[in-house]
């Protein structure tokens, strides 16, 4: 009788192992085999704000990414992430198992929107790429612009402290100590910047053009940016349309026109880049006082007015 005993107690213990080891191995599959290997196309899966694992479990079962809720939810409460998971827009596929859609979520690799900012832009081209109004007073000069990785569904005021933290980054301890040294203001320094990005292309010719145009700005001499007037209208022309439109609009009357008022103007006129911030700060000396740019963008330095006239009327006949 006790030989039975043992011997049933055998029986009911391997019978107990190898259910174990189905539930092991079935639980295995469950987590490690994706629902549809065949189906990778991927969906949007949203995390809000607050919803714990159940929640998240459940919703990626309705929006068949994993077989079973249960089964995900006790896999992250068995790692110990559970409190982990991050709200958030993701592209999660049924051609995921558990353990990627899990570590996709704990990582936080939300969907990603990229925005290239050119060098030059103003702040009206900035907005009308973002598809809405940033928020803030005197932003032109001061977005940086730069490649920009942003989370599905960001703000407008996300953006504007993006690219204001990368302009604050970007103006480095050492030239915000040359500009004191000058005795400039970075406004000021940003306002000569942006009018040199839109002037030249080359950082030589920034370079001496930024010479010009503070030797101008030193004895009272008028700017005379053709960009300024181009902002002003607010233009984007050809090369021969534009000469025409500034040849008209010198005489408007705006506190951002340098052929009327000596002096920099109100404020920047877009949003220089670092090559342009770099030109600004540090000048080069020459004997050039006039420049002009070719249709072909070359630029042509002159020391004298008449030298000017000369080389305007050999380029553009």
């Amino acid at each position: 009788m006790r030989f039975i005993s043992k011997l049933g107690l055998a029986k009911f213990s391997t019978v107990c192992i190898l259910l174990i080891i189905l539930i092991f191995v079935a639980g295995f599959r469950l987590i490690s085999l994706p629902l549809s290997k065949n189906v990778a196309e991927e969906v949007q899966f949203s995390v809000k704000k607050g919803e714990g694992s159940g929640d998240i479990a459940l919703n990626l079962e309705k929006q068949n990414l994993i077989k079973w809720a249960p089964m995900f939810r006790i896999y992250i409460l068995a790692r110990g992430i559970a409190g982990d998971l991050k709200a958030g827009e993701y592209l999660l596929s049924p051609s995921m198992n558990v353990p990627e859609i899990a570590d996709k979520l704990v990582r936080g690799d939300v969907i990603k929107i990229s925005v290239i900012i050119p060098e030059g832009f103003t702040l009206k081209q900035i907005e009308e790429r973002f598809g809405f109004e940033l928020p803030g007073d005197n932003l032109e000069g001061f977005l940086f612009p730069d490649t920009y990785q942003f989370s599905f569904g960001f703000s407008a005021k996300e953006a504007v402290e993006r690219m204001k933290d990368n302009f604050e980054k970007k103006l480095t301890t050492d030239l915000r100590e040359e500009i004191g040294r000058q005795g400039k203001t970075i406004f000021e320094m940003v306002t000569m910047a942006s009018l040199i990005e839109k002037e030249v292309r080359t950082l030589e010719d920034k370079k001496l053009v930024s010479g010009i145009l503070w030797k101008r700005f030193k004895i009272g001499m008028p700017l005379q940016v053709d960009a300024t007037i181009a902002y002003i209208l607010e233009g984007n022309w050809g090369f021969s349309e534009m000469r025409r439109e500034i040849a008209a609009g010198k005489e408007v009357d705006s506190p951002y026109n340098t052929y009327k008022y000596p002096g920099l103007p109100l404020g920047p006129i877009c949003n220089p880049g670092l090559e342009s911030i770099m030109a600004a700060v540090y000048p080069e000396e020459s004997d050039h006082w006039y420049y002009l740019s070719t249709p072909e963008g070359e630029t042509i330095f002159t020391g004298t007015l008449e030298k000017h006239n000369l080389a305007k009327a050999e380029h553009f006949k």
